[in-house]
């Protein structure tokens, strides 16, 4: 008889309470996933991605073929995309009544991270309905999907990237949405120590994002590791949270960190100092149209006062 037992580490179970499809997209979709690629529409554009997540073997059929762009990732590291159709340098989708810039990149992405959706649902609905002046730090910025969709709320938000580009990008969303005249600061910084600086001015937060990167650079040479840096900058945001906080979000792409890990952490540091709050920690994930399946896209830990 012949037994196989295989152990997997930082698994996670079926799409469960704690975790969040974001399935309310009409201007995007993702139609199918697997031997390490999926199959995306953004607004009439089809584009094929490597996906590391999609491990799961399928029989692709002649609309893998049929696409508008092709990422090729290179085994020496890095990639490039082929098109088969010439696209605009940029074109817009829209997601209910945000707007944001597309654009493929040298680096696979394409400027917007479709399953955040579900985050942003949240932070929309807790600003609008907490009622008063809500002010927002979010860090890791990127091109600014939780930017946008705070300040589409009402909220007052500082928007923190080291990149210059994606800063850049971001200001473009936010006037796609209409946000020119809101209150948000686009700063390119290292988020570390633009927190530091902000605990020395004393300036307070009753909502912090942020997105780490599993690496990265600051503007300055900084060196971030996720498994390093992230418990330490928890702590020193802790110092620039109000008193009277309504959340602090953090998304996490970094392979091998579990959603347990998230959770671990915001025990040991807010509930410790918030004792009536509220930690919900899980997966992000997107449905794939063609079979029913759900595409994993990360980890989130979301803690919140009752």
């Amino acid at each position: 008889m012949l037994i196989i037992v295989i152990s997997i580490y930082y698994c996670y179970n079926i799409i469960g309470s704690d975790d969040m499809l974001s399935k309310e997209w009409k201007d995007y979709e993702c139609l199918d996933a697997g031997n390490g690629e999926k199959l995306e529409r953004f607004g009439n554009v089809i584009l094929r991605r490597p996906d590391p997540q999609a491990i799961w073997n399928i029989v692709t059929d002649e609309s893998w073929e049929k696409v508008d762009g092709h990422y090729f990732r290179s085994s020496k590291g890095g990639g490039h995309w082929e098109f088969k159709n010439k696209l605009p340098e940029f074109w817009e989708i829209k997601y209910k009544d945000l707007t944001f810039k597309i654009s493929p990149t040298n680096f696979k992405h394409t400027g917007l991270f479709p399953e955040q959706a579900a985050n942003w649902d949240y932070m929309m609905d807790k600003i609008k309905s907490s009622k008063r002046s809500i002010s927002v730090l979010n860090l890791f910025a990127y091109t600014g999907g939780a930017t946008i969709a705070c300040s589409k709320a009402g909220a007052k938000v500082v928007h923190v990237d080291a990149s210059k580009g994606m800063v850049k990008w971001a200001k473009e969303n936010a006037l796609l949405s209409h946000l020119e005249k809101n209150p948000i600061r686009f700063i390119v910084d290292d988020c570390l120590k633009f927190v530091e600086r902000e605990i020395r001015r004393g300036h307070k937060y009753d909502v912090i994002i942020m997105d780490p990167p599993s690496y990265g650079r600051g503007p300055s040479g900084e060196v971030w590791k996720f498994e390093k840096n992230i418990y330490n900058l928890i702590l020193k945001c802790m110092e620039i949270l109000s008193d009277k906080p309504l959340f602090v979000l953090i998304n996490s792409y970094t392979t091998g960190i579990s959603a347990i890990v998230l959770e671990n952490i915001l025990k040991l540091t807010l509930l410790d100092r918030f004792p009536n709050g509220k930690i919900k920690c899980g997966e992000i994930g997107l449905p794939v149209t063609k079979n029913n399946l759900i595409l994993p896209c990360g980890i989130y830990g979301r803690f919140e006062v009752l």
